[in-house]
């Protein structure tokens, strides 16, 4: 029997190391460093953006500053998975200034999952920002403690205006894995579980500047349609995911989203690792949890028989998301 025990044992100690390794591999995304946007000097009336991981990103022409989602607590798999989390004050803090990110009219959540909406609130606070979302972000936000004229529910097709910004924001779907769905029915108080953010009803962001337009498509989910009669020029793409599903997904999920608007360009955001934290370069999902070189190959195959360029945008680094496209 001790015998027995002792093998059993040595077995789960393997298996237990495998599965470490396995989680802790993660494609290199050096390949793809050649895609990289380059750096652009902010200019007054002119629109910047900067990737900031996941699905954040910080758009600013000058004059008024948008985020979308605003993640950056990141908190690592063994918290998400065996603790409640919460927003990362002191992280929050020196992300924001790290980004330069003094003053925002708005946050605007794509949906309420904690790696997109959980920090939000914090974030809308510190910048004095109006926190835009589904009825689940604002539940974030109240249970945050914000009051409800610094939050605006949108609902689908409803167009914003912050500043030169235009925002309209478009029901779609999330990536199909049927985690944390629903609906956040009442103020959800930090500390909580993950499973709590639930989504809330995933949205594509429509966002138009001085006759340019560009789409946030923050979880690789699509509604057969819904970006019909849209045009966008550069299509931020989020591709977490996409590595697992089979060539029929990825076809579609193209068609709906790149092709439905007309895209010029495509951006693929959502890829990294969001349990590390940002002090470090942007890392690639594990490949135990998704095929980011699949992704990857995927895109610019698909690209090139389309004629459209492929970029990747270097984290903290600010860039003309036109730059090269032409005005029509």
């Amino acid at each position: 029997m001790k015998r027995l025990l002792g093998f059993l044992a040595i077995l789960a100690v393997v298996a237990i190391g495998r599965f470490a390794y396995r989680l802790n591999d993660r494609p290199s995304m050096e390949p793809y460093r050649a895609l990289a946007l380059e750096a652009a000097e902010p200019e007054t009336g002119k629109l910047r953006a900067t990737f900031l991981g996941v699905a954040t990103l910080l758009l600013d022409d000058g004059e008024t500053a948008i985020l979308v989602d605003g993640f950056f607590s990141r908190p690592s798999l063994l918290r998400v998975l065996a603790t409640r989390i919460t927003p990362d004050v002191a992280v929050i803090g020196r992300s924001l200034e790290r980004a330069g990110i003094r003053e925002l009219a708005a946050v605007i959540t794509v949906h309420s999952h904690y790696d997109h909406a959980m920090d939000a609130p914090e974030v809308a606070r510190r910048t004095g920002a109006l926190l835009v979302g589904s009825e689940s972000t604002a539940n974030i936000g109240r249970g945050a403690g914000l009051p409800d004229d610094a939050i605006r529910v949108f609902k689908d097709g409803d167009r914003m205006a912050f500043g030169k910004l235009a925002v309209t924001a478009i029901r779609t779907a999330h990536f199909p894995h049927g985690m944390a769905m629903g609906e956040i029915t009442a103020p959800l108080i930090p500390p909580a579980r993950a499973s709590e953010y639930l989504d809330g009803g995933s949205y594509a962001l429509l966002i138009e500047h001085a006759g340019r337009t560009l789409l946030v498509n923050g979880s690789a989910g699509f509604v057969p349609g819904a970006l019909r009669g849209r045009d966008a020029e550069v299509v931020f793409l989020g591709i977490t995911g996409l590595g697992t599903r089979d060539d029929d997904y990825r076809d579609g999920y193209w068609r709906e989203v790149v092709d439905a608007v007309g895209a010029k360009r495509v951006v693929p955001i959502h890829w990294d690792d969001f349990t590390l934290p940002l002090d470090r370069p942007l890392e690639a999902m594990p490949r135990l949890l998704d095929d980011i070189p699949l992704s990857m190959t995927f895109l610019l195959e698909r690209a090139k028989d389309r004629g459209v360029d492929v970029r990747l945008a270097t984290e903290w680094q600010l860039f003309d998301p036109f730059v090269g496209l032409a005005v029509e």
